[in-house]
């Protein structure tokens, strides 16, 4: 259905463009998010920022997860993992990831902090969602955060997962809902796992073109 995260964050952008108006902030949850959320701000005109998040892996089955943590310590864990982990196995999983987490702030958004979003329209961005753990505590995390509405958008959901994200955002944008529903890369064309340094080039790339849309509207002048 999409050729690549790109072409993903265009069609977003056209499904999200209601929202220009409340001037948006738009988060993105790296890595897979980063480009698809940068070019839905860029069509918007939106604020843009990274949100860090972090799943919570079995130790026996790391790429299935029972929860997610974020940066200010939102956490969601799904209903049923208390009976799969003891609560010392559970502990110790989180402090890794935490630890994870912290080493993403300082390498993708430099250390900084996140900005302020009370009141904020947030626009939540990953590339899809497969278990929905690692939206839903940034869910947690926007709402600590005081955000206004906050509304949830991706390329591509399994259904009860999409159901259940509904129901706790303002609202859920999402594209393809397959009737099977085996992982996010099967609506992509163009799929891969995304590095530090490929995110770290997309940002840069998008203050590059910053600069040059700030310096044509200098030399143009506004009123022209």
């Amino acid at each position: 259905m999409f050729k690549n995260r790109k072409d993903a964050g265009d069609k977003l952008a056209q499904a999200l463009e209601k929202y220009r108006a409340e001037n948006p902030f738009v988060l993105a949850i790296p890595r897979g998010g980063v480009e698809v959320g940068l070019q839905v701000s860029k069509k918007l005109g939106a604020d843009f920022s990274l949100l860090i998040a972090k799943k919570l892996p079995f130790p026996d089955n790391p790429e299935a997860g029972f929860g997610a943590i974020t940066e200010n310590g939102s956490t969601f864990i799904i209903e049923n993992a208390g009976y799969w982990l003891a609560r010392e196995t559970i502990e110790k999983i989180k402090q890794e990831q935490i630890a994870e987490v912290k080493r993403r702030v300082n390498t993708l958004r430099g250390g900084n902090p996140l900005p302020e979003l009370t009141g904020r329209t947030v626009i939540l961005i990953d590339d899809g969602i497969a278990m929905g753990s690692t939206i839903r505590a940034a869910i947690e995390l926007c709402r600590a955060r005081k955000a206004g509405k906050i509304v949830v958008a991706v390329p591509v959901a399994g259904r009860e997962v999409a159901d259940a994200i509904a129901k706790e955002a303002y609202e859920l944008v999402v594209f393809d809902i397959p009737v099977y529903f085996r992982a996010v890369a099967q609506a992509y064309e163009n799929w891969y796992d995304v590095s530090d340094e490929e995110v770290l080039d997309l940002l840069r790339e998008r203050i590059r073109e910053q600069e040059m849309e700030d310096y044509e509207f200098d030399q143009s002048g506004p009123g022209t």
